[in-house]
């Protein structure tokens, strides 16, 4: 008998196994900080945050990298974070359906959008939910969004340019009703779907896995 058979149903245990492994010896999730630094109370008052439990308290999650974003000098801004390169304006096509939003991610390259970074046909795209979400900082809002540094506050040009403190379309569609796609407000970080022939704004993202 072929001993490679023989071995199949250890190594598929193993397999198996390996997530609960990994809780067992304390490996921790992969999930950045939310970017929440302060405390309130349920009246909505500033308080002190030990020993409250709430997210500004615990500090949970990966640790953002100072400067969390880099500037690219070609009209790219690195997020040192998660290694995603953004456009760095972050209103190059206004208010679209989503539709319209999918094909001008696409059609993003070295020369649209003040890009001079050598980029070809079809490396840009609309950014998955998970991949909007992870530019809010939850500490701010108006917009929700981080500086270069990562330690305070968007400005104009520190790093993007042109934020808007509205509805930008992800990628994904909402399985619970596909004529609908997720939004996020960086307003404030909220995360809601959006009937596809609705508008929202365009931010192109390249890179990822």
């Amino acid at each position: 008998m072929n001993q490679t058979f023989l071995r199949l149903p250890f190594v598929i245990v193993i397999l198996l196994s390996l997530p609960a492994l990994a809780w067992a010896a304390g490996v921790a999730a992969p999930v950045q900080k939310s970017g929440q630094t302060g405390c309130w109370n349920a009246a909505g008052d500033v308080i002190a945050c030990a020993n409250t439990g709430q997210d500004g308290d615990l500090l949970k999650g990966v640790a953002w990298p100072n400067p969390r974003f880099t500037k690219n000098n070609d009209a790219t801004v690195t997020d040192n974070l998660t290694g995603l390169i953004w456009l760095e304006n972050a209103n190059c096509f206004g208010t679209r359906t989503w539709a319209q939003a999918l094909t001008d991610a696409a059609t993003v390259k070295n020369g649209i959008c003040g890009l001079s970074d050598g980029s070809a046909l079809g490396e840009w795209r609309l950014p998955s939910k998970k991949e909007l979400e992870s530019l809010v900082a939850s500490q701010y809002f108006n917009p929700a969004v981080p500086n270069t540094a990562g330690t305070g506050q968007w400005t104009a040009g520190a790093p993007f340019t042109i934020v808007q403190s509205s509805w930008y379309w992800s990628s994904t569609t909402y399985a619970g009703g596909t004529t609908n796609a997720w939004n996020v407000y960086l307003y404030y970080g909220g995360v809601y779907t959006n009937n596809k022939t609705s508008t929202s704004y365009v931010w192109p993202v390249r890179g990822g896995q």
